[in-house]
């Protein structure tokens, strides 16, 4: 791709990218909450991403690239699950059944992510867990951007908490979301405390009572706010500017809104490009349990719905689009990619493509990439199809055991997909010879072939003789 552009929320703009430094490319992300199992919605920012960090790997190349996403494990909800195992006499401190419960959802986090083809974040590279780091790990460092903050009259101290003064700093406030100070004061719904300044002022550091976790701090006993979390991490891992910062639209106030706001009051440059990508939809309507509609990636994946036909439907619309869930498009997803990933048995090498890489190029456009993809595919160009598999990341390194045809090697099911789109492309131009020739070859090599509504499948006879099909395939 000749240029790499992407939009930038916070001048609204689609901007040409210019890393800062081409030979270290950062990026940040923000993570899950690890309470739970991740729902479906958590998963279309780690695909929007991963699929931007394929890109930039292949433009700068991977050692060149660090992408560093959190783990938050500082929350209510995990307090709580904690708390109930305590009380029903699992043994350990409360911090140790915090970590416990921590460490077994990030196993499930790293589990569902990983079937759905998204890489590990990395530092120049290199998978390690520094480049997911939880924040617990970082406590001091919170401390002390705090303590920075109240040093330069941009937080103050209050009955045990700390609070970030939004008037300290309203001239750059609400920027990223296109709001003013006033405007979000009458319209969003503030914690209203009379510790508080100013009713948008936000948490920096609050009180730890006896039963909930906590750690020593100039002010108290205490727990970081959610927002200084990842200010504090970004700039330890990343240094004072780094590239780009990522996450979903919901984030985008106040979670980055507040991020800006604290990170730039301690003086760091922060990210220069920010990413939101919009949220997800189940059949028309938000995904929500009283609906009946929610879901988990683990959900699906155990009703035998492939990774890869998760991660097929949640690019096939553009990430600044909201993304709606069907059932009708999992169907087309599936049957598409399995008829790609049998055309790909007859790939050697993967070729590149410059039109499926400008399609990237442009903002990550995803959905103009499968139309490429289906081109491809329709014109029997399998190198390019498996570059363009890769690239997505829906090439797990070899056709997925749910789309083989039982019996035979991926090379003879790319030798029968081929077949089988040649023999359709005749019939539709009404050369019949030319689909009887391949019809009659095909029984003559031992393959069965059934025509359905769905298209055209086959299976093995016993008398299957690959020398037969491979004489068919070259046109005796």
């Amino acid at each position: 791709m000749t240029t790499l552009k992407l939009y930038n929320t916070r001048t609204r703009s689609k901007e040409d990218f210019a890393p800062i430094n081409a030979n270290d490319v950062r990026m940040y992300v923000c993570g899950p909450t690890v309470y739970d199992r991740a729902h479906l919605g958590n998963a279309r920012p780690v695909l929007v991403f991963d699929v931007l960090y394929r890109v930039l790997r292949h433009v700068y190349g991977a050692d060149h690239v660090t992408y560093v996403r959190n783990f938050t494990d500082v929350d209510d909800r995990i307090n709580e699950t904690a708390q109930k195992r305590k009380a029903a006499g699992e043994p350990g401190t409360l911090e140790e059944l915090i970590r416990a419960r921590s460490d077994e959802t990030i196993v499930w986090y790293h589990a569902d992510m990983d079937a759905l083809g998204a890489l590990r974040p990395s530092i120049k590279g290199e998978v390690s867990p520094k480049a997911e780091p939880r924040a617990t790990e970082y406590i001091d460092q919170m401390i002390a951007m705090i303590s920075d903050l109240i040093d330069k009259g941009h937080a103050y101290a209050t009955e045990g908490h700390v609070l970030f003064a939004v008037e300290s700093w309203k001239e750059g406030y609400g920027k990223l979301s296109g709001r003013s100070v006033d405007d979000m004061i009458a319209g969003a719904r503030v914690e209203v405390a009379p510790y508080k300044r100013n009713p948008m002022d936000f948490v920096l550091w609050k009180p730890s009572t006896d039963d909930l976790p906590g750690w020593s701090s100039p002010w108290g006993r205490g727990r970081p706010g959610w927002h200084i979390e990842c200010s504090a991490m970004a700039h330890d891992l990343l240094g004072e500017t780094f590239d780009i910062h990522g996450g979903g639209i919901d984030l985008q106030f106040p979670h980055h809104e507040n991020e800006i706001a604290q990170s730039t009051c301690a003086g760091h440059g922060f990210a220069k490009v920010w990413m939101h990508n919009e949220m997800l939809q189940v059949e028309g309507k938000k995904m929500s349990k009283s609906l009946g509609n929610f879901f988990t990636v683990r959900d699906l994946l155990d009703q035998g719905v492939p990774g890869e036909v998760i991660r097929f439907v949640m690019l096939s619309t553009h990430y600044r689009k909201p993304m709606d869930w069907t059932e009708k498009k999992r169907e087309e997803a599936e049957k598409t990619l399995r008829k790609w990933y049998r055309l790909v048995g007859l790939a050697d090498t993967a070729s590149r493509y410059s039109p499926l890489e400008n399609a990237l190029g442009d903002d990550l456009n995803t959905p103009e990439a499968i139309t490429l993809l289906h081109h491809l595919a329709n014109s029997g160009d399998v190198n390019t199809l498996l570059f363009g598999l890769d690239i997505l990341g829906l090439w797990p390194g070899e056709v997925p055991a749910w789309a083989t045809v039982p019996g035979f090697t991926d090379a003879e099911t790319g030798l029968l997909s081929d077949l089988m789109q040649r023999r359709n492309a005749a019939r539709r131009r009404k050369d019949f010879a030319e689909a009887d020739r391949i019809r009659d070859g095909l029984i003559r090599a031992g393959v069965e072939i059934r025509d359905t509504a769905n298209g055209t499948d086959f299976s093995k006879l016993a008398n299957f003789d690959v020398n037969v099909l491979d004489r068919v395939w070259g046109g005796e």
